[in-house]
């Protein structure tokens, strides 16, 4: 089914909820009135990624591209007031190669800290998930130990790891 034509199967399905990856190629108003036609509440979406189809899985651990990082919290919670949904999620990206650990570490903490500040400002929860290396090879975030330390350097209550299981069997057993 086309992407717009799959919020009234999702109802006619018994879902209440929706969530995807990202709302950002269609009117945030055509959205909206998707969900309140269908009965729906938007759940989740993802902070603008980066460029998906050529195999980016965002942004925010790479330290060349904060200010794009930043210009897409904006955008991520423009979508949200309208689509009425309270939590977005935040995807690291794939570590980059020339970079030390420190600055990649260092630069996803900064990005977190501005997303959860500017996200808490208007209710909005932000949420980050770890993501197995055997779907994403490379992906920076990739197991519940990182994410919990991540999340304790950022220092955020705003800042809520979404933990999802098939991703931490692949990791962690």
């Amino acid at each position: 089914h086309s992407f717009l034509d799959r919020f009234g199967r999702a109802a006619e399905a018994g879902f209440t909820g929706v969530e995807y990856l990202f709302p950002y190629p269609y009117p945030k108003e055509e959205l909206a009135e998707r969900l309140q036609r269908h009965g729906l509440t938007q759940v989740l979406h993802n902070l603008p990624a980066g460029d998906w189809a050529k195999g980016e899985r965002g942004i925010a651990c790479l330290p060349d591209r904060v200010e794009e990082f930043r210009a897409g919290v904006d955008l991520a919670i423009a979508y949200a007031q309208v689509l009425g949904n309270t939590q977005v999620n935040c995807l690291s990206g794939i570590r980059p190669q020339n970079c030390s650990e420190t600055l990649v570490e260092k630069t996803f903490v900064a990005n977190l800290k501005y997303a959860a500040e500017k996200l808490q400002a208007k209710g909005i929860k932000l949420v980050m998930e770890a993501i197995n290396t055997r779907d994403i090879p490379g992906f920076y975030l990739n197991n519940t130990a990182q994410a919990l330390s991540i999340r304790e350097q950022v220092g955020s209550a705003n800042l809520f790891l979404q933990y999802d299981i098939y991703h931490m069997q692949i990791m962690e057993g």
